[in-house]
């Protein structure tokens, strides 16, 4: 049986995700109870489990009032304090839900915080996804508040590496922000220039920029891109000197971005 992915909207611009099989639902990262709940019951639908990324408040504030409503299993980074955490992950971790024909792996992808995990897998055949929480975003990626930025580098080069059609679930809409400052490294990008309008089109209509692709990351994304000649140069020009490995090409560009 098919499975959907949909966004459910929440605060000002945080996606809650929401995989559906049949009647069975998972969610990732539910920063608030009720908007979750009401797609529930809107589609009768039984939630098996919750998938959390990090321990943010803006993605884990919503468990608590879930689990009052339903028996959904918690999963989360093992090195981080979950709420109601009842499946601690790691690395290499696979995860299996009773009533979903799917299952997803565990990455550990420290830097926006030090726990972060990912999950990677196909929910349908040939259909790979990622749920990358707030360490990629589309066109940009996460502040780093516990991590470094070599950490942060090492957790985006696991997400260069996968499927170039691996869908990219992200849990944030800073996409036209994002591409602001893309911009401003590779002006002449013709991908990115292209992904500008399209973006904001489709903001323009009150849809979704995500998910994107891996594909399409490494295209438009400078934070995927920093062994490009166009991006090296600008983040050496925004440096003032010569950068000689990609982890600090990714530094230079994670303090450009956190002061645009």
């Amino acid at each position: 049986m098919t499975c959907k992915i949909l966004p459910i909207s929440a605060f000002n611009d945080n996606y809650i995700w929401i995989i559906v099989q049949g009647d069975n639902a998972v969610v990732i990262d539910p920063g608030q109870a009720e908007p979750v709940l009401k797609v529930l019951r809107a589609q009768n639908l039984n939630l098996r489990a919750i998938l959390v990324t990090h321990h943010h408040a803006d993605h884990v504030g919503g468990i608590a009032g879930l689990r009052e409503h339903t028996s959904a299993k918690v999963y989360g980074p093992a090195t981080e304090s979950i709420p109601f955490c009842d499946v601690p992950l790691q690395e290499g971790d696979r995860i299996g839900i009773d009533g979903f024909s799917w299952s997803l792996s565990v990455l550990e992808v420290p830097g926006h915080t030090l726990g972060h995990i990912a999950y990677y897998g196909d929910i349908n055949p040939n259909e790979p996804v990622l749920f990358c929480g707030d360490t990629l975003f589309a066109t940009g990626c996460g502040r780093i508040f516990e991590g470094n930025s070599t950490q942060m580098y090492q957790s985006i080069d696991k997400f260069r590496k996968l499927p170039q059609n691996t869908l990219v679930f992200c849990a944030h809409e800073y996409t036209l922000g994002n591409i602001e400052w893309a911009l401003a490294v590779e002006e002449s990008n013709p991908d990115l220039q292209q992904w500008s309008q399209e973006a904001r089109v489709i903001r323009s209509q009150q849809k979704p920029t995500v998910p994107t692709t891996v594909g399409h990351e490494l295209k438009t994304n400078p934070f995927m891109r920093v062994e490009c000649e166009s991006v090296i140069n600008a983040a050496q020009g925004k440096a003032g000197r010569s950068l000689n490995a990609p982890d600090e090409v990714f530094a230079v560009l994670r303090d450009w971005k956190n002061s645009f």
